[in-house]
């Protein structure tokens, strides 16, 4: 008899250890995915800052303000401009 007690509070005592070894771990790994989510945020509003930025740069008077102030580009008068038309196949 002392022998099955001494066996069950051994068992006990494990059984007891590997519940508070799980806990902890869920903890960790709880505190872990908060600190993921919170990456995750943080990484959707620099996306979204991006394309706020490239949507900027993409638009037309950007462009525009970029040919002429970088590259000098200018509008040719209408004198130069020659439209071409593509050949039609019979």
């Amino acid at each position: 008899m002392v022998k099955l007690n001494l066996i069950l509070s051994v068992a006990l005592v494990a059984v007891a250890l590997s519940v508070v070894s799980a806990r902890h771990q869920a903890r960790k790994l709880f505190v872990t995915l908060q600190a993921e989510q919170s990456h995750a945020r943080e990484l959707e509003v620099e996306w979204g800052q991006l394309q706020l930025e490239i949507s900027t740069w993409l638009m037309h008077n950007r462009v525009e303000e970029v040919a002429r102030g970088r590259l000098n580009m200018v509008i040719p008068v209408p004198g130069r401009i020659y439209v071409l038309q593509p050949d039609v196949l019979p």
